[in-house]
């Protein structure tokens, strides 16, 4: 979303939620087009049907969503995702030097905390929206790579997936990391949110 000319003040990559296409969830983050923000949206690459078969027969819905990985060839989906999303980047923007910022959202969060550990996106922000870091991350690479950067949660307030006990597993992971990211809450639930999209570009 947006065009990537000399007048490009940013980039993002963002990293959709499971069952989300990219498509759709690039269009979240229009309000930042007019600041001169370049967006990347990825999209995970396996679909599937978001409804069963009989709701589906019965209602005539084929809605498809997309998910990073499954318990199933979890360790190969893990490589094929860093690959995928380092390729885009190495395409896209290996030869430019401008601000990079990475937003995972829910299972995004995850996904884009394994991308940037891999050690080769020369990221400035990281933003955690909706979602924590992989508790079976590698937290030695974590402390090395995350230090000096800047790091963002954003949470709605009425998130249903947000739970306390979410919440206390991200603290922990963060000590962990040496980490004390700055937090963001906004009245909301399970979603995106245009004001505080353009709080954290401006970070």
């Amino acid at each position: 979303m947006g065009t990537l000319s000399p007048q490009t003040k940013q980039v993002w990559f963002v990293i959709h939620g499971y069952g989300q296409l990219a498509q759709y969830f690039i269009k979240k983050f229009k309000i930042l087009e007019a600041h001169n923000i370049y967006v990347i949206a990825p999209e995970g690459l396996s679909r599937f049907y978001l409804e069963d078969i009989p709701t589906r027969v019965a209602g005539g819905s084929n809605r498809v969503g997309a998910t990073w990985m499954t318990r199933e060839n979890r360790e190969m989906d893990i490589k094929n995702y860093i690959s995928y999303l380092q390729t885009i980047y190495d395409h896209e923007l290996a030869e430019r030097n401008i601000p990079i910022t990475v937003l995972g959202f829910s299972q995004g969060a995850a996904t884009a905390t394994r991308w940037v550990l891999h050690g080769k996106v020369p990221f400035d922000r990281f933003v955690l929206w909706a979602g924590i870091f992989p508790p079976d991350m590698n937290f030695d690479a974590g402390k090395e790579i995350f230090k000096k950067k800047k790091i963002i949660t954003v949470f709605g307030d009425e998130d249903p997936f947000i739970t306390p006990e979410r919440v206390a597993e991200l603290e922990l992971l963060s000590t962990k990391l040496g980490l004390a990211p700055e937090k963001i809450t906004f009245v909301g639930k399970h979603e995106m949110n245009d004001d505080v999209l353009l709080r954290v570009a401006q970070l």
